[in-house]
């Protein structure tokens, strides 16, 4: 499955829910990346809490674009990716 690097700028600082709406928020963005084949594995948020870079596995950019539509997410840019892992060669 591909991966892809999200970008995500956001005007106001990102919020992120309480620990009740955590879950039932979490819950609902994977239910909404699940109807078109897309899994969140992590995202990083910058210092300013204004931008985010997620990296999802999805079969398509397009996949990805219906999810954040979905989830009220925007996105300003989205690469395909390849792993680089240090210990490959092992």
């Amino acid at each position: 499955m591909p991966h892809y690097l999200v970008e995500r700028s956001f005007p106001d600082d990102i919020t992120l829910p309480g620990p009740r709406q955590a879950v039932q928020s979490r819950l609902t963005f994977l239910e909404n990346n699940a109807c078109d084949g897309v899994t969140w594995v992590h995202s990083y948020i910058a210092p300013d809490r204004k931008k985010s870079f997620c990296i999802y596995d999805a079969p398509t950019p397009e996949a990805i674009r219906r999810a954040a539509q979905r989830n009220g997410v925007p996105i300003d840019r989205m690469h395909e990716v390849y792993i680089l892992d240090p210990y490959f060669y092992r």
